[in-house]
């Protein structure tokens, strides 16, 4: 019970301890971000690593996702005579959840996880301290460009899933099963609100955004210097961001959607 209740002890410490030192961490990051905009290269650099090269697994992703719903959404809504709304469902599905939290959950897997493994592993070879000795700021020069990439990547990449993801649905709704081409487009025109469904959506991708890549730079940088320690940071960044996500998306959605 003592060994217990000590190991409880130490992790609750480490946990807070750990805590603490991500809000350090994040502050440093925001004090940096302004001075990225002097050297836009890197920015561009980390843009096209952090968000072009997940274009393809979202792009591909959304279109399955879309198929997926325009064919369920069908079989659910024939039952009650109801398959012209089908247009409604899939974009009020993807805007709303779909689109901000699949995109998140993939952009964490292969972005957070790129930018966990650069980090640690700049850090295990000691890359970090040697700009530090030449008088270089590693935050600035390396993880505030890495952040703003995430920050500004995940809402357009959420976006472009949603909107692959219409047309995924349109695929299997108009040109397969059948629906009427125009009802699809106009009861999703008449249906979505601006406000309360596309802004909304835009909200939770940006702060799915700022939370991943926290997390994956903070996991890389606080990382153990060796190997397994890489490894170890990579799976927690994956982990981490996807119990994030979810929670965040609870959260956002209880405050936008219900009556908390």
């Amino acid at each position: 019970m003592t060994h217990f209740l000590q190991r409880l002890g130490h992790t609750t410490l480490s946990s807070f301890a750990k805590l603490g030192r991500g809000s350090f961490f994040l502050i440093q990051i925001l004090s940096a971000c302004l001075s990225v905009f002097l050297r836009p290269k890197l920015l561009i650099k980390q843009l096209y690593s952090v968000g072009v090269l997940s274009f393809l697994i979202i792009t591909i992703s959304g279109l399955f996702v879309g198929m997926v719903l325009g064919l369920q959404g069908f079989y659910i809504l024939s039952d009650f005579g109801a398959e012209e709304t089908l247009g409604i469902m899939v974009a009020a599905s993807l805007v709303r959840e779909l689109g901000p939290v699949v995109s998140a959950l993939l952009f964490a897997g292969r972005a957070g996880s790129a930018l966990t493994a650069e980090i640690g592993l700049m850090k295990a070879t000691e890359q970090l301290s040697g700009m530090e000795m030449m008088a270089i700021d590693p935050i600035k020069r390396i993880i505030a460009p890495r952040f703003l990439a995430g920050f500004i990547s995940m809402p357009l990449l959420s976006a472009l899933f949603s909107s692959i993801g219409v047309l995924g649905g349109h695929m299997i709704g108009v040109g397969v099963l059948g629906v009427d081409d125009g009802s699809y487009w106009a009861q999703m025109q008449a249906g979505l609100d601006f406000q309360d469904d596309i802004i909304n959506g835009i909200i939770k991708s940006i702060v799915f955004g700022f939370a991943i890549s926290w997390i994956s730079l903070f996991e890389g940088y606080d990382t153990i210097p060796t190997s397994e320690g890489v490894s170890r940071a990579t799976t927690r960044t994956v982990v981490n961001s996807a119990f994030t996500i979810l929670g965040l998306d609870f959260i956002l959605t209880a405050l936008m959607f219900g009556d908390i």
